[in-house]
């Protein structure tokens, strides 16, 4: 049986002008149009094809060898490119749009906009579906990451705290602002570390390596950074945040902490107005 909205393995069972037929199973032959065949496809009849299952605009199954933005049971952002009584339509890269319904809103969202949603296959009418409610899809689970531990992250929306963010496509998590030392905004993908478990399951990220890991990574970098300019960096522990982000994609605390480890082993010299390599 055929698995709709997902990628699928199926088999050719028949060859015509206008396509291939492929075995859906319980789901019957499902046509995948001569258009969606690269010519570089295998054809014959009983080749494997791995295609893509949905509903086109008369609601039969039909197969696709695109591949879309994203599948059922997965987190995406999306933009609204159409929007009447029944809801917004999104673009997930497939010629028909994928259906976020009125009901399924979280705010209100215009032509344009983009939003992240999960989407999952109606039961009823067996239609892939997008929902901007995106709580009932993640684990509320006691989770076992670790401290240091590097992740997945999709941003979702900004709080007065900072930004939520879903981690490994499974579970909610927060950067705090005073990690946020880059530009944020909704629909971003990015690597994170895991900084903290709480004792009340919710988690705390962070954009950078944690701990004496990042420091020591960190540090490294630097010494490669002042090897490549002469052996002087115009950057110093009063630099301001947006400068040392620059250059280094890190925290201005987390530069402080580095540059004092390498002054302290006399490997560099910190003035007024720049670090200096010792025996440049």
């Amino acid at each position: 049986m055929a698995v709709i909205g997902r990628m699928n393995s199926l088999q050719v069972v028949k060859h015509t002008d206008f396509g291939l037929y492929l075995d859906g199973g319980a789901d019957g032959e499902i046509l995948l149009p001569k258009r969606y065949i690269p010519n570089d496809t295998p054809s014959e009849v009983e080749d494997w094809l791995n295609v893509f299952v949905y509903l086109d605009s008369e609601d039969k199954l039909i197969a696709t060898t695109e591949k879309p933005k994203v599948q059922v049971g997965e987190f995406a952002s999306l933009k609204v490119v159409d929007i009447n009584r029944v809801g917004l339509f999104l673009n997930w890269g497939l010629p028909k749009d994928l259906l976020l319904p009125h009901s399924e809103e979280k705010r209100p969202l215009q032509v344009g906009d983009y939003c992240v949603v999960h989407v999952f296959l109606d039961k009823r009418s067996r239609r892939i579906t997008a929902t901007a409610r995106l709580d009932r899809y993640l684990d509320n689970l006691p989770v076992n990451y670790k401290a240091g531990q590097e992740v997945d992250l999709l941003v979702v929306e900004s709080t007065d705290m900072g930004f939520k963010a879903i981690i490994n496509g499974q579970h909610w998590g927060l950067i705090h602002k005073n990690e946020m030392f880059k530009f944020l905004r909704s629909g971003m993908q990015e690597k994170g570390f895991i900084k903290e478990v709480r004792a009340d399951g919710k988690i705390s990220l962070s954009l950078q390596p944690v701990g004496q890991e990042a420091v020591t990574g960190l540090a490294e970098q630097i010494l490669a950074k002042l090897r490549e300019h002469d052996g002087v960096l115009m950057l110093n522990d009063k630099s301001s945040p947006e400068a040392i982000t620059a250059l280094f994609r890190v925290s201005k605390g987390n530069f402080k902490k580095a540059i004092g480890g390498l002054y302290k082993q006399g490997r560099i010299l910190i003035h007024d107005d720049r670090i200096e390599l010792v025996g440049k």
